[in-house]
């Protein structure tokens, strides 16, 4: 197969759409560019990666091509590193990942197949030929738990997550302001499964929480199809994550926080084809996209939320599309009562301290810990 066109402003897309330290300018690929992805789930899985495959439709109906995938590849390198090396033994040399379980074996991929790009959203390595790059999903996590806030009536939210690193706890924190900015004395449970992909631990999580008085959940785990199933057999409301969920909860979903991962190449796509390159510095190294950059969006309001919910929300989405909306300022404490900022501070989207983030805030119940 040889793709060509737009598919070579594709290749230098997945060097440019990037997250940490910048890409070698003068790194090359070996021959035309020849993409694959590596799913760490079913392309289907009604969540993080059925999001993913959307675009990589998306992007083979731009080539008039097929772009080939492999499912369901456990992080483990094991499994992980002969999965990539068929690929490239066969001359693909942009190779997609999917999950953060990838980080490590794909940097040492990185090193040994210098040639070869490896592109992994939600990874934490960068190098030469290695890149990561991500969305601001807490943006919509934000109006997802405004939405919440304003349905709930024990006050009571409840979040199903796989692991307190810093992307889950930027959507755990974000989801609880946006709540407590239309119902401040709402609060949030959190539970960890300990993995992306549990679904008996996430159906228990479920049906616990549910147990307790929560009536409205969320979630970041890698496919939100039990939890929002279990949501809905319950009669409770329910927020997705990755994908469009509303077909799995037809009656008690609220809205989703969305990926838009074509964008990030079509974006990138556009650059390349109209003579930027990343040598002159006009293709940007650092990448984060929002609501207002279109990485990520809101699933459509569901049947049952009220149109005082709706304005509410739909007023901060627009103050996130024009630039203003600053989720994290002080004063803002954690949930063990330690000050994280003070008044008149704050951490914008933008800010780097958020990369780092170990904290859960005030109205959160749950630790950091798995």
């Amino acid at each position: 197969m040889r793709i060509t066109g737009l598919a070579a402003a594709i290749g230098a897309v997945a060097l440019a759409a990037v997250v940490g330290t910048p890409v070698r300018a003068d790194m090359t690929l070996k021959g035309e560019p020849k993409i694959a992805f590596v799913y760490f789930n079913n392309k289907d899985d009604g969540g993080w990666v059925q999001a993913l495959d959307e675009a990589r439709q998306k992007v083979e109906k731009a080539l008039n091509t097929k772009i080939p995938f492999v499912e369901k590849v456990p992080e483990q390198a094991s499994a992980l590193r002969p999965a990539v090396e068929r690929y490239i033994q066969r001359g693909y040399n942009i190779i997609l990942g999917s999950a953060f379980g990838y980080s490590d074996t794909f940097k040492e991929l990185a090193a040994q197949y210098p040639d070869v790009a490896f592109l992994n959203p939600a990874g934490t390595t960068n190098g030469p030929n290695l890149q990561s790059y991500y969305g601001r999903t807490y943006e919509s996590q934000y109006l997802c738990g405004m939405t919440a806030g304003a349905m709930t009536k024990s006050g009571k939210l409840g979040f199903i997550a796989a692991k307190p690193i810093p992307q889950v706890l930027r959507n755990i924190n974000a989801f609880a302001l946006g709540a407590r900015s239309v119902n401040p004395s709402a609060t949030v449970q959190v539970i960890f499964t300990g993995d992306w992909s549990m679904p008996v631990k996430e159906a228990e999580a479920a049906t616990s929480l549910i147990n307790q008085g929560v009536d409205v959940l969320t979630c970041h785990v890698d496919s939100p199809k039990v939890i929002l199933e279990t949501a809905e057999r319950r009669g409770i409301y329910v927020c997705g994550y990755h994908a469009n969920g509303s077909k799995l909860a037809p009656k008690g979903y609220l809205t989703g926080a969305e990926w838009n991962w074509s964008k990030v190449y079509t974006d990138y796509a556009e650059m390349v084809k109209s003579g930027k390159t990343l040598a002159a510095g006009t293709i940007p190294h650092l990448v984060r996209g929002g609501l207002k950059e279109g990485f990520v969006k809101c699933s459509d309001y569901g049947p049952a939320v009220g149109d005082e919910a709706k304005k509410n929300a739909d007023a901060a989405k627009a103050k996130f599309m024009d630039g203003s909306m600053v989720i994290f300022k002080g004063p803002l404490k954690d949930n063990t009562g330690k000050e994280i900022l003070p008044a008149g501070k704050e951490y914008k989207q933008q800010d780097i301290e958020l990369e780092s983030m170990g904290w859960l805030v005030e109205g959160v119940i749950g630790g950091t810990k798995s």
